[in-house]
């Protein structure tokens, strides 16, 4: 044998195959996109945040303090005279029954029904449901400015002008709530209610015991939104009531402003005041607003 036909160490070595450590790219990447997503959040957050601190702590400056130069955040002089004169120069605590009557009914109206509504757009095979959803989708179409003179005339002419009735029929029905239920049991599999239907399940049973639990985050969801509308709700309550009895209270805090001038301090008190049911039912619905399993009951 010859010295060629020899191995050479540099050979063997060459036919294994060489591993190298790569560095945790992923990782890495990983954290800087949690960490650039985040600030991203924080940055928006305080970008959405501080013109409402901002309005809060005026509240409890004193009307002197309000528009002297240069502006501060904090205030120097804290005070609840805004909130004190806002409560007594309008009568809140009727406003605010008021208002939490027809918050309340029309929410569970608005809820009730758009959870029917949506269930028989996404459940049932039929054009004229079709149809009728598309109709629904128009009216999103409309500025409401343009929907306010017909609404007002069927009101007016069933009777139901200056009533909390006149507020809340018209208001029961919204495309999003339809919307938002359609989509939501598109997602839940036929499979389901098939297999209700041969267990003897009549349709009543599967909607109320089957599709409601089900969409219950949806439920509060609309809930929550449909509570924030009624309530931010100024033009229509405006066209309906006539008596200051009856009068919501976004109309009780417009009749602070003045004809001549506005007494800032008062006003920012009164709307903070508005602010405090909306803020209290978000933090109490918030937690039970959660996915749901719509696989529950079906074999793999």
């Amino acid at each position: 044998m010859t010295t060629t036909d020899m191995p050479r160490p540099l050979d063997a070595d060459a036919k294994q195959p060489v591993v190298r450590k790569r560095p945790p790219k992923a990782a890495t990447g990983g954290l800087r996109q949690a960490v650039s997503a985040t600030t991203l959040l924080w940055i928006m957050a305080c970008l959405y945040g501080l013109p409402v601190l901002w309005f809060i702590l005026s509240a409890f400056k004193p009307a002197s303090d309000l528009f002297s130069y240069p502006l501060t955040l904090v205030p120097h002089n804290p005070t609840l005279t805004g909130f004190k004169a806002a409560w007594d120069s309008a009568n809140f605590s009727q406003y605010f029954i008021n208002t939490a009557i027809v918050c309340v009914i029309t929410t569970i109206l608005t809820v009730g029904v758009s959870c029917c509504t949506g269930y028989a757009l996404a459940k049932y095979d039929n054009k004229w449901l079709k149809v009728f959803f598309v109709c629904i989708l128009a009216t999103t179409m409309l500025p409401g400015e343009v929907m306010l003179a017909p609404e007002f005339l069927v009101v007016r002419n069933l009777g139901l002008y200056n009533s909390f009735a006149g507020i809340i029929l018209p208001a029961v029905l919204t495309a999003t709530g339809c919307f938002m239920f359609r989509q939501f049991f598109l997602t839940v599999p036929d499979e389901l209610v098939e297999a209700a239907r041969i267990d003897g399940a009549r349709e009543l049973a599967i909607f109320a015991r089957i599709m409601v639990p089900l969409s219950r985050p949806i439920m509060l969801t609309l809930a929550i939104l449909s509570f924030q509308w009624r309530w931010n709700d100024y033009i229509w309550p405006l066209l309906m009531l006539n008596d200051p009895n009856k009068f919501t209270v976004q109309i009780g805090i417009q009749s602070i402003v003045g004809a001549q001038n506005i007494n800032w301090s008062v006003l920012l008190g009164a709307s903070v005041i508005s602010m405090i049911p909306l803020i209290a039912v978000f933090l109490v619905f918030q937690r039970y607003v959660m996915g749901a399993d719509i696989n529950a009951g079906l074999k793999d």
